[in-house]
This record gives C-alpha cells, sequence and structure tokens, in this order.
C-alpha cells in the first residue's frame, strides 16, 4: 500500500494539550495545515520569537507563508469571529498567510450563540460547561438539515433561502427560551457584507486535500479540543459537539482512511480538564494548584482556570486504542521539574475491583478510584542542552521510559518550554 506523508495530531486527554505548538512545529516542514473539526471554543497558542498569537479557527500554520492552511468541512465557523480573528493576527504580525475554507463548512450563527447560552440556563445544575460560542446549537442545526455552509454565500438566492428555513425553526427556540427571535433581513446583510472578504477563501477543499496528499506533499491534520471530549468515544455526557479523534479525520476532511499515515498523540506530562465531567486524577489541592500556576493552566480562551491532576496512563490507553496512535508528543515536561509527590495513575479501584479501561457510564466513572505508581522527583535540568533522551537526567528517562512501555508507542518529541525552538525531535515524523 502507497503511504503518504501524512500526521495526524491529536490531542489524547481533555483538550488544551498543547496541539497548536506542535502543528506549529510541524508545519515549519509542512506544505499543508488542515483544521478538521470544533469551532472557535478552542484555543491554540502558538509562540514564536518570545510573542504569543492565539488562534481559534485558524489554523496552526497560518504564521507559514509557505503552508496552505484549510478549514475542512467538520468545522463549524463562525464567519464574523473569524475574520476578526485574521484582523487580530495581522494587526499582531500575520502578513503573508495561504487560506482555504471548505464549501461544505457550516456556520456558526449569532442565534446559535443565543440557543447555547439558553440550554446551559435550561440545564440548570446539569449544565455541561459549554464556552457559549454556539458550537454544539451549530451541529444540532447541521443534524437537523436546516444549517448554512460556506458555499451558500456564494449565492444569494439561496441564501436567503436557508436563512428561513435555519430561523423557521430556531426562532421558535429562541422564543420558548424567552429569547428574542432574529429578523432575515439584517442577519442576511451581515452575511453579504462578510462574504465579500470570505469569498476567495472558499473552495472544495476535499479535492485541494486528495490533490495534495496524492502528490506525496506533506499534510498535517489538527483537530480542536482533545480526544476525551469526543461526541462518541469521550466521557459523555460532558463532551464537545463533535470528534477530535483521528479516526473521524476522513469523514470531517474528505479523504480516504489509508491516506492517515501517521497518528501523533499529543498528551501533556500531567493531567487537565475544563468544565465538568469526571477527572479521576484531579488534586484539588496544593500539588495541583502549583501545577495550574507553574504551567499556565488557564484557558485560552475563556481563561478559566484548568482542573489539574496527576498522569492518567488509563485514559491515554483508551485514546491510544481507539485512534490508533503511532508516536506520542509529551508536552510542559519541563514543568514537572523539582516536583515532589510525582506519580502517575495506571488503573483504577471500581466497587473494589481493580479495572484497566474507562467506563462508559458517568457514575461508574466518577467511582473510580486511581491506583498510582510514584516515581522519584526530577532535578533541574539546563532544557537548551537536550538533543536527545540519554542527555536527560535519570529520573526523567525513568517517568518517560515508563509512560512509552504502558502506552507501547515511543515518545517522538518531547517539549520543553512554550516556544517552537524549546522542541526537541527524537524522531522523523515524515
Amino acid at each position: 500500500m502507497k503511504k503518504f506523508n501524512t500526521v495526524a495530531v491529536e490531542g489524547s486527554q481533555f483538550g488544551d494539550e498543547g496541539k497548536g505548538k506542535i502543528t506549529d512545529y510541524l508545519a515549519s516542514k509542512a506544505d499543508v495545515v488542515c483544521r478538521y473539526q470544533g469551532g472557535n471554543n478552542a484555543g491554540h497558542t502558538v509562540e514564536i520569537d518570545g510573542v504569543k498569537h492565539a488562534l481559534r479557527s485558524l489554523p496552526s500554520g497560518i504564521y507559514n507563508p509557505n503552508v496552505t492552511n484549510v478549514i475542512a468541512n467538520g468545522v463549524v465557523m463562525n464567519p464574523f469571529a473569524l475574520l476578526d480573528e485574521l484582523d487580530e493576527n495581522i494587526n499582531s504580525g500575520l502578513k503573508t498567510y495561504n487560506l482555504k475554507i471548505s464549501n461544505r463548512c457550516h456556520l456558526i450563527m449569532p442565534y446559535h450563540i443565543d440557543l447555547d447560552g439558553a440550554y446551559e440556563e435550561a440545564l440548570g445544575d446539569n449544565k455541561i460547561g459549554t464556552t457559549k460560542r454556539g458550537i454544539g446549537p451549530c451541529y444540532a442545526d447541521k443534524a437537523k438539515r436546516i444549517g448554512i455552509r460556506a458555499g451558500d454565500l456564494l449565492d444569494k438566492e439561496y441564501l436567503h433561502k436557508r436563512l428561513e428555513a435555519a430561523l423557521a425553526v430556531d426562532n421558535k427556540e429562541l422564543v420558548a427560551f424567552g429569547k428574542k427571535p432574529y429578523e432575515i433581513e439584517p442577519l442576511y446583510e451581515k452575511l453579504l457584507a462578510a462574504t465579500e472578504r470570505l469569498r476567495p477563501f472558499i473552495t472544495d477543499t476535499s479535492i485541494f486535500l486528495n490533490d495534495m496528499i496524492d502528490a506525496g506533499k506533506r499534510v498535517v491534520f489538527e483537530g480542536a479540543q482533545g480526544s476525551l471530549l469526543d461526541l462518541d468515544h469521550g466521557t459523555y455526557p460532558f463532551v464537545t459537539s463533535s470528534s477530535p479523534t483521528s479516526i473521524s479525520i476522513p469523514l470531517n476532511a474528505g479523504i480516504a482512511p489509508q491516506k492517515i499515515n501517521k497518528v501523533l498523540a499529543i498528551m501533556k506530562a500531567y493531567m487537565t480538564r475544563v468544565g465538568g465531567g469526571p477527572m479521576p486524577t484531579e488534586q484539588n489541592n496544593d500539588w495541583g494548584n502549583a501545577i495550574r500556576e507553574k504551567g499556565h493552566e488557564y484557558g485560552v480562551v475563556t481563561h478559566r482556570p484548568r482542573r489539574v491532576g496527576y498522569l492518567d496512563l488509563v485514559l491515554l490507553g483508551y485514546t491510544m486504542r481507539i485512534s490508533g496512535v503511532t508516536d506520542i508528543a509529551c508536552m510542559l515536561f519541563d514543568v514537572l521539574m523539582d516536583v515532589k509527590d510525582l506519580k502517575v495513575c495506571v488503573a483504577y479501584k471500581l466497587d473494589g475491583k481493580e479495572i484497566h479501561y474507562v467506563p462508559a457510564s458517568e457514575p461508574e466513572y466518577a467511582r473510580c478510584i486511581p491506583v498510582y505508581k510514584d516515581f522519584k522527583t526530577i532535578p533541574t535540568f539546563d532544557t537548551k542542552k537536550i538533543k536527545t533522551l540519554d542527555d536527560l537526567p535519570i529520573e526523567a528517562k525513568e517517568y518517560l521510559g515508563f509512560i512509552s512501555d504502558y502506552l507501547k508507542a515511543p515518545i517522538s518529541i518531547l517539549s520543553l518550554g512554550p516556544d517552537r525552538t524549546e522542541t526537541v525531535n527524537l524522531k522523523k515524523l515524515y
């Protein structure tokens, strides 16, 4: 079977693992970077020459003028927020960029944002903890066949019909929740104005991606969120509205499954989570607070403090299994230097029985008690002198070696700081 130069970058935990940095790092030698799912509810931070750039919908290769950046059909895109994001990055140094937007990409509308907030209010104590950016309602409209796609912007008459169809349903929901309904014309005019800037980017990205892959070009696929927030395989109902796993890429980008060559799992050297849902290794104590401050564990988009815990290998083993992971990138490893009481979770105790899987039931998973393996404190070392794993202190090598052996995959990238230069490439990926 023909081998392609493709790498799927997948968050293997609850999101915020550092996918943006690694995608940006891989993009330095890539031809195409494709964002394949999610919306502007998740942020990627790319640090270049000490300057941080926040990306929400834009693919992480946007700062490389030699890369074509694709927003694929599996993404839901807020056209107004995307233009604001482009302007923000242009003002902070983005000069030359190449962008393509799938004509099948669904659009987040202002009424989706209103509905998102209304749903959370109605759920009360059972709320999911969404970012209220309209992601879920947009995906819901997609499933209800009343969604509006990027390609619809290019046909004025048809766009008006699609708005009529969507608001005939969504306005009734808004009124039922005590919210103000939308008038078609003002929103229609606003979309037409946005179209003037978006028009050059909208195309059939499936054709482009297949052409690039077949030509042997280096293509990096990146998602938003993490595998454990997957709508099907995550910790339901505390999940996102799409599938961040690499197994969704063929559907979300319009390519054949065999065209995914390597799957790179991005993991933090510890665990974090935002929002509700079970997290067996959570440390809501001095240890967790210290890691949060040292690792700057606050949301890029929401600025919410992230929940912090010990590394959970049971969860990682689960995401590796469903995604066919071939390689691992370990992020924020420098945060663990001089951290006392270092341990990782290797199993759960559920109702007195040891298990090595993630229960599908929320109540069952909430009852899981972690079984830990202790590790020696990793001493401070000069991160700039690390070129191979052998350059690390023995305590660090033991920690990383155990992870690799447990997960049966090599650690191919080691991140020792936020900048792209603070990255140790241990294995060639393409």
